[in-house]
């Protein structure tokens, strides 16, 4: 773990560096449209899809793994500042009402790219859309390199989320604060932080850090402490804490009932 001197150089470091031209590609693949999630971020949608469309996921599915595999772990570039964790941006986006299961949602989770230096941050920060620019139901994902945005990863499992729930106007504002405390170390509970999400709707927005281990109540109260300091909320902010086993749970209980009434 880095010193509190580290961290706070890393900050500096990372809000002062220089921000290179646009890289139009990283608008192309951050406005890809696609059928995703629910309302909470990380929650899955029903799936309506046929046998059919189920073997063609599978064989894409196949494909992905491969290609998957072939990326290259980020490394720091000559002279650039390293972080303590390599990480990956992500974007999703669905339409509202158009349903979704746990493998169709891993399908269509964009991957925008890694990073392991504050340089490489700001390559591909400085070019994204913000939150507050989103339309509709997209989501932008944090995670540390290897995870997936998704309750069953094997890092995720048995973790669980802080959730907190935003007017309109704050998610740009509060995910960048949220993220540069992420790359930062501020947190400062090792290896707990698994990522984060900002998800964007009608009439509100949503930001949730995720972490490793559910029963740690210590590091979770950390982490909200953190949170409450770094985003700068009121003493009064609802802040929701939800396991991702509960989230599952409530996911198939919900699916079980509508399928047991004909629902679609």
């Amino acid at each position: 773990m880095q010193h509190a001197s580290d961290r706070f150089w890393t900050q500096i470091c990372m809000r002062g560096a220089s921000r290179p031209r646009t890289d139009h590609r990283l608008r192309v693949c951050v406005s890809s449209g696609g059928s995703l999630k629910d309302d909470d971020s990380g929650d899955h949608d029903q799936d309506n899809s046929s046998p059919k469309d189920g073997e063609k996921e599978k064989n894409e599915e196949e494909e992905k793994d491969s290609n998957t595999t072939k990326r290259k772990v980020a490394v720091p570039g000559a002279g650039e500042h390293p972080l303590q964790y390599n990480y990956t941006f992500w974007y999703s986006r669905r339409t509202p009402g158009r349903p979704t299961s746990t493998q169709s949602y891993e399908q269509n989770i964009k991957q925008i790219g890694s990073f392991a230096s504050v340089e490489q941050f700001w390559r591909f920060y400085s070019h994204m859309i913000r939150p507050g620019d989103l339309t509709g139901h997209s989501d932008f994902h944090l995670f540390k390199e290897g995870i997936k945005p998704m309750w069953e990863d094997d890092a995720n499992k048995s973790g669980g989320k802080w959730i907190i729930r935003l007017r309109k106007g704050l998610a740009s504002r509060c995910w960048e604060n949220l993220i540069l405390a992420i790359l930062g170390e501020q947190f400062m509970v090792g290896e707990e932080i698994c990522g984060a999400v900002v998800s964007v709707r009608f009439q509100e927005d949503i930001i949730s850090i995720w972490n490793k281990t559910a029963s740690d109540q210590a590091t979770t109260a950390r982490i909200r402490d953190t949170l409450r300091r770094v985003l700068n909320l009121p003493p009064n902010t609802i802040m929701e804490y939800k396991t991702h086993t509960d989230s599952i749970k409530a996911w198939e209980d919900f699916h079980g009932l509508v399928n047991a009434s004909g629902g679609r």
